[in-house]
């Protein structure tokens, strides 16, 4: 009796170890196993990540807004600031398709004001590209020279005259193709003057409609061809200028760079980034600016519709 539980307590302990040399054998395929998924894993991640930012690089939702949300709240904004600013405008002083070509060229890296202030004397002086073409560089830079980098806007108004008069038979080109090809002049250019000066739709990607864009969460590109590509997709072609225009105006007045007044911020309730500025109603109204603060516009002749509506023209240069 005492030979055979011996017996079966041997054929037991033979078990038990094949159970455990069984197990010892599988564990390392158990940990190929589990680092195979965790490879796996890892792989989808950045796939993920990829097709997320596809999505927001195509001008499409951020932070889990579907594509029709995207669309939906976007032109609601739009819509809200044209009842905001229904006497919205460029807000350079023209008569002519030549008169904006110049303005548009003399504004980067100032204000429009100070270009209003400045070009009366410029056009007054060369009224024709023929005109301007033909003037003496130092004569224009001492014009110039309020707009800051007179020199190197001389030599573009210059070049962009001179091949208007040689190329064009003194008359701005209707076309985005032709206008790119003029000294000084960009598409965000073209696009002001096509869309002022010749009717044809177009979006002004400039400062501070890259900013608002990237805070109403519109695209998170920063290229401005690429801000122009996706926020044209979210809205009809026929409403591209009066877009520029609105978002132009609401930068400028309350929207600031580095301080918006939220607290006085018609869109507030569509917008993802409000609290970055002054919530507080009160404080917040201090910070309008323009005719929204009670201040004159940047226009020395602005349109009617902008003074119908209490807006007050700027003052000329070296007025009090």
């Amino acid at each position: 009796m005492g030979e055979q539980v011996s017996e079966e307590s041997n054929k037991t302990g033979k078990s038990a170890k094949k159970v455990v040399d069984a197990a010892k054998k599988a564990a390392p395929v158990k940990k190929v196993a589990k680092k195979a998924a965790e490879k796996t894993a890892s792989a989808k991640k950045p796939a993920e990540k990829a097709a997320a930012e596809e999505v927001t690089s195509a001008g499409g939702p951020a932070g889990g807004e579907s594509r029709t949300a995207l669309v939906r709240r976007a032109r609601r904004i739009n819509r809200e600031l044209a009842e905001v600013y229904p006497y919205a405008h460029p807000e350079l002083d023209f008569e002519s398709p030549f008169q904006l070509l110049v303005a548009t060229v003399l504004s980067a890296q100032t204000t429009d004001l100070r270009v209003n202030q400045t070009t009366p004397a410029l056009f007054a002086k060369y009224p024709t590209p023929e005109d301007l073409a033909a003037a003496n560089p130092e004569e224009v830079e001492e014009i110039l020279r309020p707009c800051g980098f007179f020199r190197a806007k001389t030599r573009s108004v210059i070049g962009l005259s001179k091949a208007l008069a040689e190329d064009f038979g003194g008359e701005v080109p209707g076309r985005l193709e032709d206008l790119v090809k003029l000294p000084g002049v960009g598409r965000k250019t073209a696009f002001v003057v096509l869309g002022n000066a010749f009717g044809r739709p177009g979006i002004t990607v400039d400062t501070h409609f890259q900013r608002l864009v990237r805070r109403w969460r519109w695209t998170d590109e920063s290229d401005p061809d690429k801000i122009e590509a996706a926020v044209g997709a979210l809205f009809p072609k026929a409403d591209w200028t009066d877009l520029s225009h609105h978002v132009i105006w609401h930068g400028r007045r309350i929207c600031h760079a580095r301080k918006p007044a939220c607290g006085a911020c018609p869109v507030a309730p569509l917008c993802p980034a409000y609290g970055e500025g002054e919530t507080d109603p009160e404080k917040a109204k201090k910070l309008l600016k323009y005719e929204k603060g009670g201040f004159p516009g940047q226009r020395l002749k602005p349109p009617q519709a902008y003074l119908d509506a209490g807006g007050r023209p700027a003052p000329p240069l070296g007025a009090v």
